[in-house]
């Protein structure tokens, strides 16, 4: 097990020096690599695990680029991985059931068939307190497997605890390397797809947004730019819980939300682009980006509102 300390660059180099939110002097994150991935962490205390080699439950639904376990402030697993209900999800993951090149369908990424996430060089960030990946995506469908679809590049930056809250912030780059390629959600009136949680749906998990609690529903709802998700994950009888903010330079802003209550176990997620698939012209970014805040009790004991103003003020 090694240490990766500030400005270190792991496997095939990553090139120019990615582009941090906030950089930070003297961090307690460190980011050590593991088999199968990093781990973060923060004094010595895990924060996530961030799965950089296919993983798979006997080689059925295998994924890598994901999240898991995201931890709580005080060690609780906030994500699940292989949930009996649904085997593809998986912890914090971004993923689309349509990725079309031309006439071509290229697998179904969301059912983590058919489709595989090629590792072009990972890292962590210059500050020491995060980590980028840049994956190319395949599929057997097109081109034999052989030739790229889209090259994704993935950052992940960890802001130190203050007690009661933590920040990561997530930045997802999209660039096609093929003529018309589109990506959409699911083709029904549901069109989830996008970047996605799947938190522990335990009983009594409570949805707060902006405007107050959120009523999950079978189709999206629009609930403003940030929903939290709290529940007593550590099964101590206090809650804890982790919010999504959705930055207001994504693609598709303002995006609706498909949640859903432990009664219909699944994926939080706010959606981008739906069913309809967007084009992505090639050789040209689309981005994504969201922001994670953990904490311990319920929504009500962090500022998300400030929160979602200082990550928007972020370029």
């Amino acid at each position: 097990m090694r240490v990766l300390s500030l400005a270190l660059v792991l496997v095939c180099g990553c090139g120019p020096a990615p582009e941090s939110a906030e950089p930070i002097a003297e961090s307690r994150i460190e980011v050590v690599r593991e088999v199968g991935g990093f781990a973060v962490r923060e004094a010595g205390r895990p924060v996530l695990f961030y799965q950089l080699e296919p993983r798979s439950m006997d080689g059925r639904y295998e994924r890598s680029n994901y999240v898991h376990p995201l931890y709580g402030l005080d060690g609780e697993v906030l994500t699940e991985d292989f949930p009996d209900d649904h085997r593809h999800h998986r912890g914090v993951f971004w993923t689309w059931h349509q990725v079309l090149v031309g006439d071509v369908r290229a697998g179904d990424p969301w059912l983590a068939r058919d489709f595989s996430w090629r590792v072009r060089d990972a890292g962590v960030l210059p500050e020491g307190n995060g980590l980028r990946v840049r994956h190319r995506w395949h599929s057997p469908d097109f081109g034999a497997g052989e030739e790229p679809i889209l090259e994704e590049t993935a950052e992940l930056v960890v802001h130190p605890a203050d007690g009661t809250s933590r920040l990561i912030d997530f930045s997802i780059r999209l660039v096609p390397l093929q003529e018309d390629v589109r990506l959409g959600g699911s083709e029904d009136d549901k069109g989830y797809g996008g970047f996605s949680v799947r938190v522990a749906a335990l009983e009594g998990l409570r949805f707060e947004a902006s405007g107050g609690p959120v009523e999950p529903q079978r189709l999206p709802v629009e609930a403003g730019d940030w929903v939290d998700f709290s529940a007593d994950f550590a099964r101590t009888g206090r809650p804890s819980g982790v919010a999504v903010i959705v930055h207001p330079t994504s693609a598709g802003y303002p995006q609706p939300w498909v949640l859903r209550s432990p009664a219909t176990p699944s994926m939080q997620n706010p959606v981008w682009p739906g069913s309809a698939p967007a084009v992505l012209a090639r050789g040209e970014e689309t981005r994504l980006r969201y922001r994670l805040v953990v904490h311990r009790g319920p929504a009500s004991s962090v500022d998300l509102d400030a929160f979602a103003a200082d990550f928007a003020a972020i370029p």
